[in-house]
């Protein structure tokens, strides 16, 4: 009889080196799926440039969902103060008709009529002019007041909730912008995430934020302080060169979606507060922005200090720096800082007032 043995275990070092190896195969497949080799560095400067664009499309649309949203919000809260405040005074009213009816009561001349004066309807019991033969002036003076307030009342109820629905719809297309929004940097995000630090500022230009500058020299982080007073504004350059100064103030600060300083701030925002601190009131995105004054679309007519407005659906705008430079709060990953306008798709300049 032959004998029979058990089959060996596998040793302790071979389980370990195939553990190990299969350790390496997943982590190597994993970089492989996350660092995404095929992908030069060329290609993935042009999938985040456009993601970025996109981005900045959609900041644009959420600025402007946003300013709506705001004023929206401002109007139902005005309304729904005036409805209380009216309501108050119809209450007070009601009440002194109240006290008329109780003091006939107690001398016992109560006219029938009084049953009817503190109806949710006096516009119906107004209508019958034989009644208001019954009333003394002073009742049926009260009486009207309280129709017309009834009727003002109604009438506001009404607009509030139809400035509530608009609200809610302003409030979905801001989310779904603002989603959006973080949908594609989180997608070049992904992207970059596949090379070194020193490459991932290449792609995205970081390497180029050392040379913000409002004038052409090199520009410190957060720039310089507007409300010091050391704004250096050329003589006779007009609004739209104090405009200019004041946004080099802020040279070298981060570009953020949908920010309006002071910290950080995206491209409208920067030209928004920049002209605002020179006397102007601008709107808030950069479309509204191109219609705020006279167009100017040959380049050697642009002054320092002029909005210029970029790509073909008016998504980006910034200040004429003059010597065919741009001053602008940039996209992600930049700073605010000058640049050549041959860097991106020039549509027409803006001379505001």
């Amino acid at each position: 009889m032959g004998s029979h043995r058990r089959p060996k275990s596998p040793s302790r070092a071979r389980v370990t080196v195939l553990t190990a190896t299969a350790a390496a195969a997943v982590a190597l497949t994993s970089q492989a799926a996350h660092a995404d080799p095929q992908m030069s560095k060329a290609d993935a400067k042009a999938k985040v440039d456009k993601l970025y664009e996109e981005a900045e499309q959609a900041t644009e649309k959420y600025n402007g969902a946003k300013e709506q949203h705001d004023k929206l919000q401002k109007e139902v809260n005005d309304l729904q103060d005036k409805v209380a405040r009216g309501q108050d005074e119809l209450n007070k009213l009601r009440d002194s008709l109240g006290l008329m009816a109780t003091a006939q009561y107690r001398t016992g001349s109560v006219d029938p009529t009084l049953q009817l004066l503190l109806s949710s309807d006096p516009d119906t019991f107004l209508e019958k002019a034989s009644t208001l033969n019954q009333l003394t002036a002073k009742q049926a003076d009260t009486l009207r007041v309280i129709a017309a307030k009834q009727r003002t009342l109604k009438q506001q109820r009404e607009e509030a909730a139809s400035k509530l629905a608009d609200l809610e719809s302003t409030r979905k297309a801001l989310s779904d912008k603002k989603d959006e929004v973080q949908g594609k940097l989180a997608d070049a995000q992904k992207v970059l995430d596949g090379f070194s630090e020193k490459e991932r500022a290449e792609i995205t230009g970081a390497d180029k934020n050392s040379d913000s500058s409002g004038s052409g020299k090199s520009g410190s982080k957060g720039g310089g302080d507007s409300s010091s007073g050391s704004v250096n504004i050329p003589a006779g350059s007009g609004r739209g060169g104090a405009a200019l100064a004041y946004a080099q103030t802020q040279a070298g600060k981060d570009y953020e979606y949908g920010a309006t300083g002071m910290a950080t701030w995206d491209c409208s925002g920067l030209t928004q507060w920049a002209y605002g601190q020179a006397g102007v009131s601008l709107p808030r995105t950069s479309q509204e922005q191109a219609n705020a004054g006279t167009r100017i679309y040959d380049q050697s007519q642009l002054q320092p200090g002029d909005l210029v407005i970029f790509y073909g659906d008016q998504h980006h705008v910034g200040l004429y720096a003059g010597n065919g430079m741009v001053f602008h709060a940039p996209r992600t990953g930049r700073q605010v800082h000058s640049e050549p306008m041959s860097d991106m798709p020039f549509q027409f300049g803006v001379r505001v007032g």
